[in-house]
């Protein structure tokens, strides 16, 4: 039996992803990370027909505009969801994070590495499973042509 309260609080958390990246039916989304499957399932529940996974998604083509990841305890976990959603991503794409430890050195590698791909933290909500950072990559297609 699932304890109310682990589905009210995964909900919370997928309710603050939607909220931060503002995620419509109109986007096109990928998830990634240890829960994305059980992510996956309840985007589509409440009726995102949009969302992909990589191991499941087209090929990629910078197509996306959102990426969620979740479950994230270490860093190595969290950049290899990075890596994996990466490809998929467009231009000026949105991505939100859970965070699951409260471990602060790890939020700053997670910014850095952010960073590195381009994006800037626009916000941070705590909540029962722990912290979901959001991020907007803007103008990451200029940098990709100096580059």
């Amino acid at each position: 039996m699932v304890q109310p309260c682990f589905v009210a609080d995964r909900e919370q958390v997928i309710d603050t992803m939607i909220a931060l990246t503002r995620l419509s039916n109109l986007h096109r989304a990928i998830v990634a990370g240890a829960g994305s499957m059980e992510l996956y399932l309840s985007l589509r529940r409440r009726g995102f027909d949009r969302i992909t996974m990589p191991a499941t998604g087209p090929l990629p083509r910078r197509q996306h505009s959102i990426a969620l990841i979740t479950g994230g305890i270490s860093l190595s976990t969290i950049e290899a969801a990075l890596v994996q959603v990466s490809p998929f991503l467009s231009a000026s794409a949105a991505i939100a994070i859970l965070i699951r430890s409260h471990e602060g050195a790890l939020y700053l590698k997670i910014r850095e590495k952010l960073e590195q791909m381009g994006f800037r933290i626009e916000a941070g909500v705590r909540c029962h499973e722990g912290l979901v950072l959001s991020a907007y990559r803007h103008g990451f297609a200029q940098l990709e042509q100096a580059a």
